[in-house]
């Protein structure tokens, strides 16, 4: 019997954590597909770490991240690169993740091609087609393309209906799950790593004893005064309680890097470092209080562990973490922003409230699930 061939299609590292357990699953659980992957280098450094973490290395690298690339170049590039790839494989299912550019690329690619999409974290909506920007039209444009919809909860799945998308939705949880607790497996079984990480740390801070707030922040839309509001709130906390730290691994992009040196440098217990590899940040967020952050992942694994999540955003699709209670939305306003951070420093009835809520993201079985939906489907036409 011929196998069926899939094909992973994923670009940056977002992307990359929540594929590599699925992929994992596919390749070393499951034996009656032939898999492959295919990477655009959305973005180049930090997917290349998450590959290097979980010891993959992709099948075709298109390697299509340049300077100061707009969205139309992305777009075509990786339309026109992808092409090739599905003449070369020709595969039956190919799986995209999320609602990146290289995600929408790749799902038209492979409607152009007629070949069967697979949307994992399918049915996220914000109701906002400009924020987050683009990934809303994003994920819409896959629902509509795909053929299999992995939804993470019943509210995703909710969102897909709603939009006249009924068949073969399956909820699943979300792999980021999945991928942070394999993750923290490999860390804490790994005796030389798991010390590399602590002394790293510890040279930053000195010691575990100060709670340490995690920030991270990267959306387009606060690019500008959302990002001055963001830099202006963590000054005020450091210099209103210097017993608190803050930990700030700072995005690549210009509009991130420029506000947050020329606010936030030469602050005592600011610390600005470079983008963490992925073992490095889910040990950051296992240690950490309080989670500041506009990162959709984040939001996500953070409860897992017991955190507090402040949401940077003014919507955000990751409604379910709201309403569970695991996460706040705070926008960009500062005072809004040094509000929340100061009710859970010492409101410790409101933090238990926060930490203790359930996450409505998954139990770690998501890449199980969504691999069996396939396996059941794999004589489909």
């Amino acid at each position: 019997m011929k196998r069926k061939r899939i094909l992973f299609i994923f670009g940056t590292r977002p992307e990359a954590i929540k594929m590599a357990p699925l992929y994992l699953e596919f390749k070393e659980v499951l034996n009656n597909f032939d898999v492959k992957m295919c990477v655009t280098a959305q973005h180049r450094q930090m997917l290349d770490q998450v590959l290097e973490f979980f010891d993959i290395v992709p099948d075709y690298d298109l390697n299509l991240m340049k300077p100061n690339q707009s969205l139309f170049d992305i777009t075509a590039d990786i339309l026109k690169s992808i092409e090739q790839v599905l003449d070369d494989y020709k595969p039956d299912i190919i799986l995209v993740q999320g609602d990146t550019t290289t995600a929408f690329a790749g799902a038209l690619s492979a409607f152009y091609k007629k070949i069967k999409i697979a949307h994992v974290e399918a049915g996220l909506r914000s109701c906002n087609k400009h924020s987050p920007f683009p990934e809303e039209i994003n994920r819409v444009l896959i629902g509509h393309l795909a053929d299999y919809h992995f939804a993470p909860t019943e509210l995703a799945k909710k969102n897909l209906e709603m939009e006249g998308i009924i068949k073969n939705v399956f909820v699943t949880g979300n792999t980021a799950i999945d991928a942070l607790f394999y993750g923290l497996e490999i860390i804490n079984s790994n005796i030389e790593l798991r010390e590399k990480i602590e002394n790293f740390f510890r040279e930053i801070i000195n010691d575990y004893n100060s709670k340490v707030i995690l920030v991270t922040g990267h959306r387009r839309e606060s690019f500008g005064k959302g990002f001055e509001n963001i830099c202006n709130a963590i000054k005020e906390i450091v210099l209103k309680h210097q017993d608190i730290k803050i930990i700030y691994p700072v995005h690549l992009n210009p509009n991130v890097r420029e506000p947050v040196n020329r606010i936030l440098n030469g602050l005592e217990n600011v610390f600005l470092i470079e983008p963490l590899e992925y073992p490095y940040l889910i040990w950051l967020l296992s240690k950490s209080y309080i989670v500041l952050t506009d990162s959709g992942g984040i939001q996500e694994e953070a409860p897992s562990l017991g955190k507090p999540v402040l949401v940077m955003r003014d919507v955000t699709e990751r409604v379910e973490g709201i309403e569970a209670g695991t996460a706040k939305l705070v926008g960009t306003s500062k005072d809004k922003i040094v509000e929340e951070v100061e009710r859970l420093l010492f409101d410790e009835n409101e933090y238990k409230k926060m930490a203790n809520a359930v996450n409505p993201y998954g139990d770690g079985k998501a890449c199980e699930r969504i691999s069996q939906v396939l396996h059941n489907m794999k004589e489909e036409s």
